[in-house]
């Protein structure tokens, strides 16, 4: 008699939770994917990712790190869905704890920290190189402060 281990994966987050929801009606769609594509090209940087991912997008990976392409565009790419399945068990650790714990989004406080200003929402940010290194700082900190921690 097999033991069979039942599979399921942890959404973190989805674009469509957002352009389906309280999203400015003056912005492109394409604006839903920004904050997301942002972590998961700080992800790419950090190698935090599983080996499925670099499997399915080793050319992507490479551009991104070349600044041939953002993470947003690979975010894109992978379908707007950012899962547990794309991380390794380092990256997993660090999103739930970061990205995506359920009473305390911390990336979304500093992200809002590094960008928003009065009258704007986390939608308004443009995915360029400029604001991802600047909210990459951001995020080296939290997570220089995670690894210590843990």
């Amino acid at each position: 008699m097999g033991y069979e281990k039942e599979m399921f994966i942890v959404i973190y987050d989805k674009a469509k939770y957002h352009y389906n929801g309280d999203f400015p009606e003056d912005l492109p769609i394409e604006q839903a994917y920004v904050h997301t594509g942002m972590f998961l090209g700080w992800i790419i940087e950090n190698n935090l990712f599983s080996k499925e991912f670099e499997e399915k997008f080793r050319d992507d990976i490479n551009k991104f790190k070349l600044r041939q392409m953002t993470g947003t565009q690979i975010y894109m790419k992978w379908g707007g869905v950012f899962a547990d399945d794309m991380l390794n068990d380092e990256g997993n650790q660090f999103a739930m704890y970061y990205f995506n714990n359920d009473n305390d989004w911390k990336y979304l406080y500093d992200y809002r920290d590094v960008f928003i200003d009065a009258g704007e929402t986390l939608y308004h940010v443009q995915d360029t190189w400029e604001n991802y290194f600047e909210l990459k700082e951001e995020v080296d900190y939290s997570y220089l402060n995670w690894k210590n921690n843990i």
